[in-house]
């Protein structure tokens, strides 16, 4: 019997490039009882899938500790909002202090600046105090986080800063101390004060530039949260107390007045209303409510009071979910960060290798003082190549694109469905509850009162939309429905049972040849009946035909106009549904579908899934996420739409809190925009490291003279960093 496998999420402190994020993931990766294990540079967390009989979370979190990084297990059932406010206010915290530390080295580099190259010893000393500062305290994280990562076998974007400014500091010293000495000796004492304090300054500003920037990816989240209302009007013991949201409990009765946001989810009890729920689904319109209908907490009740009872509160909640999965998603990566991450797990001792190398031929080849031009040389490489850009150029979009899809009522489950939905060729659409409202409604009857009562008692039992649709035509002739003694449901063709002691049978053609009842009578009105669009449904009792029935599910008005949207972006469009293939064609003509796939089990459609993928096409499957749960799992992207129901979001890759199918084409729209932006990022943060290292090596020296400094090496990998944050962030607005 094999263990099943535990998720925890761990945050991660003291990760400042993609080489970091690499080694922390590989040493878990290591650690044994381990499956798997992703790391977040822009999220700041490690996620692990373990064997809990194997290693503990606590050994989790000394595995990361052992590669020289901080790590905290969350307190126990912490809710997501929870750790995204900690993790919000250490980010805000962290800003501070970035803040305070980049003016305390940028004021000694200014005035060094102004005070211009030194030329007496009383200058370099003057320099040494305004720059010991700097070294010990505003840059003192690049050296100590350095040690550690030296002390447990590894390198990262703090060993190249801390070994870059070490050396010019410690040079600078050696020049300022022993000037006498080495004045003696015909040199001209050279310092590089000015150059240390200004690459701390810039590291630093890049660094808090960053950490905006991460905050405001994190904004949608954010947004979601800011909705929660903090408090909520109880009724206790006949009393109304205002009481902390927090405090609110299962089965208790609220009042909601208008223009209150909904503390809680739960279901109206009296009263009538609309209630926005643009929040949930990205849809404007307001909703009616009234007794029985479920509401969502944080949305917002528009008109009249009601009293409702809570179902779900804490993290129980769908806005808490929602956050959840959210945050789940922004720490995914997409696959192609794979290669990123394969660079960067090597790119530090490239780098610190290419230094030394720099630094050798200059001092053989290079003009005089040529110790001098090796030492600039070798400092410059090891600046400008701080890998910070590969290493946020995919999750920054994936961040930014995940919390806008979260806005939009799109709930992506992270970088992985986010690549796949931008690289679909086939998307297929079910039929009821995804093209049509699922909301059916009985057009033709051809029962008497006493067949229709069984057939109804028996689809009581029945989770299809048309059961619905025959039930609430029973009810309406006010027949009184029994409880069935048997009950078995028949997937893609109908249910049949025992009910009031007659045997029953409701359904297709297709199962009533199955057992063994002849309808050919029917044949003719049911050709009619499916050619204006409904579906005929068959009803047997004890063995013989009772009559036939038509239920009607009108289409969505936006089906045709998203059909042929999705078709715009260049895709294929099918239909897949065990509906009658008349019914379906009708349906298809009506929305502008050409290939339909009618009558199809369960069974059937996951092959068909299966056939296109086997042509080598990556292909999506749209449904509701209930009946279509299987297919959703077979398809390479499952697309839920719908109420955002747990199946859905379990099972699909997204899922959309709306039933407008125009959601799917704001999904893959924006997939396809935040890919476009992820090749974007990769690329120029290769073709920085590709451009930039030569330069900062000299390249350019032998032909044109030109020479770069350590200070504006730092510049451009600070604006490198930040560009690409800064790319990413276009997507808030797609």
């Amino acid at each position: 019997m094999t263990t099943a496998l535990a998720n925890r999420t761990i945050p991660v402190s003291g990760m400042t490039c993609a080489a970091c994020s690499a080694r922390v993931q590989r040493s878990l990766e290591q650690t044994p009882g381990v499956a798997s294990a992703s790391v977040n540079l822009m999220t700041g967390e490690a996620t692990v899938d373990f064997d809990p009989a194997s290693v503990t979370p606590e050994r989790l979190v000394a595995a990361i500790r052992d590669t020289g990084y901080g790590a905290e297990l969350p307190r126990p059932n912490a809710t997501a909002e929870a750790a995204f406010e900690s993790q919000d206010q250490e980010r805000g915290l962290e800003a501070t202090t970035l803040t305070r530390k980049f003016w305390v080295a940028v004021v000694p580099a200014v005035v060094m600046m102004i005070v211009g190259h030194p030329r007496s010893d009383a200058v370099r000393w003057l320099e040494l105090g305004l720059t010991l500062p700097v070294v010990l305290w505003s840059g003192r994280h690049f050296y100590t986080r350095a040690w550690a990562a030296l002390r447990h076998g590894g390198a990262d974007m703090n060993t190249l800063i801390a070994v870059g400014t070490g050396a010019a500091f410690g040079f600078s010293v050696f020049m300022t101390v022993a000037s006498g000495w080495v004045g003696a000796r015909g040199v001209m004492p050279q310092v590089y004060y000015e150059a240390v304090a200004t690459i701390v300054a810039l590291v630093l500003l890049g660094n808090l530039l960053e950490v905006r920037a991460k905050r405001r990816t994190a904004g949608a989240v954010r947004r979601l949260m800011g909705l929660r209302p903090d408090t909520a009007h109880v009724i206790r013991q006949g009393t109304e107390v205002e009481v902390p949201v927090a405090d609110v409990h299962v089965g208790e009765v609220l009042l909601v007045r208008p223009g209150e946001r909904i503390p809680v989810d739960g279901v109206v009890l009296q009263g009538t209303t609309t209630v926005d729920e643009s929040m949930l689904t990205g849809e404007p319109a307001p909703v009616a409510k009234a007794e029985g209908d479920e509401v969502v907490g944080a949305t917002l009740n528009r008109h009249g009071s009601v009293q409702m009872r809570a179902t779900r509160v804490g993290g129980d909640t769908v806005l808490s979910r929602i956050i959840a999965m959210v945050r789940g998603a922004q720490g995914a990566k997409a696959p192609i960060q794979r290669l990123a991450d394969r660079i960067s797990a090597v790119f530090v001792p490239i780098v610190i290798g290419i230094a030394v190398v720099t630094f050798g031929l200059w001092y053989a080849l290079g003009p005089e003082p040529r110790y001098l031009h090796a030492l600039v040389s070798a400092v410059t490489v090891l600046i400008i190549a701080c890998p910070c850009a590969m290493g946020l150029a995919t999750p920054t979009a994936v961040m930014v694109a995940t919390g806008r899809g979260a806005e939009l009522g799109v709930l992506i489950k992270g970088g992985d469905a986010l690549q796949r939905a931008a690289e679909l060729d086939v998307v297929a659409l079910d039929k009821t509850g995804t093209l049509t409202e699922g909301r059916p409604a009985v057009t033709h009857n051809g029962l008497d009162d006493e067949s229709l009562r069984l057939a109804a008692s028996l689809e009581r039992l029945s989770e299809h939309p048309l059961a619905d649709a025959i039930v609430s035509a029973a009810r309406e002739r006010g027949l009184e429905l029994v409880d069935p003694e048997a009950f078995g449901a028949r997937p893609g063709r109908g249910v049949s049972g025992r009910a009031a002691g007659r045997e029953i049978v409701v359904g297709s053609r297709r199962l009533m040849l199955e057992q063994g009842v002849a309808v050919d009578a029917f044949d003719q009105l049911a050709d009619t009946l499916a050619g204006q669009g409904a579906t005929p449904v068959y009803v047997a009792v004890d063995g013989r035909p009772a009559g036939l029935m038509a239920v009607a599910d009108p289409v969505k008005p936006t089906s045709r106009e998203a059909v042929a949207a999705l078709a715009a972006l260049g895709l294929e469009i099918i239909m897949l549904t065990g509906d009658d293939r008349r019914t379906a064609e009708s349906v298809a003509r009506t929305v502008g579908i050409e290939h339909v796939m009618a009558e199809v089990l369960p069974d059937r459609k996951l092959e068909e899934l299966r056939r296109i993928q086997e042509s080598g096409k990556v292909v999506a499957m749209v449904g509701d996420g209930l009946n279509d749960a299987p297919a959703l799992a077979q398809a390479d992207l499952g697309i839920a739409i719908g109420t955002g129901t747990d199946v859905a979001m379990d099972t699909a890759g997204i899922t959309l809190m709306g039933g407008d199918l125009l959601g799917v084409v704001r999904a893959l729209g924006l997939a396809r925009r935040a890919l476009r932006v992820i090749r974007e990022n990769l690329f120029w943060a290769f073709v920085y490291n590709v451009i930039g290292i030569p330069v900062a090596a000299g390249a350019l020296y032998p032909a044109f003279g030109i020479l770069l400094t350590p200070a504006l090496a730092a510049a451009a990998m600070a604006i490198s960093s930040v560009s690409v944050v800064t790319n990413s962030l276009r997507l808030r607005s797609a």
